[in-house]
């Protein structure tokens, strides 16, 4: 995609915007956001050049938009054929980037939505029901499968929802229980398998996709952050680690916005000149990408080292954040 700068107003666009158009002399062309974010130009709010959706296959939107317009729905290949989708295609997508189908993530989509009435206060068989299992016996039997128990036995401490939410770099997953935000990553990232392991072991709860209130928050605050409008986040978070882990996370958080830190200044910060090795591994083991800002520290030559989401994206997070710290100082 190209984009297009104009030197006059500092700020860049995709090519058909209706800002585009710049006087002779004053327009630069740049390949990606990532390089006029570099060379210092804000990104437009009205064609918005950062909401591209890199990981994302172009189908998946709209697929996910018909799941969450009725979760309760019992989806067949044949659907996804009317859609225009290869079921083979979608199948491979899901088990490559969420472990499981499709038609296994919508049973556990169900399950969720389920549980959460449940827990509020429907009786079993009604919820069963109303989330297309065909008999209360069919919904037990699948839901002690996931569970390990039966409906009456599972609350709201049991689980946390996992969800998609899309960010000018790609879908990230998130998971929230009621206590805050656990989990943030992008939807690629190699290690994501292993960081809902370690989550599930650690808070002893079960991951199921579904919606929960503090997820548009989430949302809201991610896009006002890629929109440069927003520098400190306000989500509650559930960060649970061992006390040194817990101590870099808590000094990440306090680098600001804009700025750049070596994994040797945050060793010394928490009393821990030493340690700087560990604390690049509890820095890569953060599983609360963004908002607990892994991407800030570099090396002490000022290299980008080491980030679980690619170091395009932390020279492109970097990037945006100086550009606006610059423009709005």
């Amino acid at each position: 995609m190209n984009l297009v700068a104009n030197s006059n107003t500092g700020i860049f666009c995709t090519e058909d915007c209706s800002e585009a158009s710049v006087e002779a002399g004053l327009g630069r062309d740049f390949g990606s956001a990532r390089d006029a974010l570099a060379a210092g130009f804000r990104p437009c709010k009205k064609c918005t050049p950062l909401k591209t959706g890199l990981a994302d296959p172009p189908w998946l939107l709209a697929l996910m938009s018909e799941v969450e317009a009725d979760p309760a729905r019992r989806w067949h290949d044949h659907d996804l054929e009317v859609m225009g989708l290869d079921p083979a295609a979608v199948r491979r997508w899901f088990i490559a980037n969420h472990g499981l189908t499709f038609h296994a993530y919508t049973r556990l989509r169900r399950l969720g939505q389920a549980l959460q009435q449940i827990q509020h206060g429907t009786p079993v068989t009604e919820a069963a029901v109303a989330q297309g299992f065909d008999s209360e016996s069919v919904f037990r039997d699948a839901f002690t499968q996931v569970f390990g128990n039966p409906p009456s036995a599972v609350d709201r401490e049991s689980s946390i929802w996992i969800n998609r939410v899309a960010t000018p770099l790609g879908s990230m997953i998130m998971g929230v229980h009621d206590s805050g935000l656990c989990l943030l990553e992008f939807a690629e990232r190699r290690m994501l398998e292993t960081q809902l392991t370690r989550l599930r072991q650690r808070m002893g709860r079960v991951f199921l996709p579904g919606d929960h209130p503090l997820m548009q928050q989430v949302k809201k605050q991610l896009d006002a952050y890629f929109e440069g409008s927003l520098r400190n986040f306000s989500i509650p978070l559930q960060a649970p680690g061992t006390a040194f882990q817990e101590a870099v996370w808590d000094a990440l958080r306090q680098i600001p916005y804009g700025a750049m830190r070596s994994y040797a200044d945050v060793a010394a910060t928490i009393d821990h000149p030493d340690a700087v090795r560990a604390v690049g591994r509890a820095n890569g083991d953060n599983r609360i990408a963004i908002i607990i800002p892994c991407h800030r520290v570099v090396a002490s030559d000022g290299e980008l080292t080491g980030y679980g989401g690619g170091l395009w994206r932390k020279e492109f997070l970097l990037a945006m954040e100086q550009a606006q710290a610059f423009h709005l100082t």
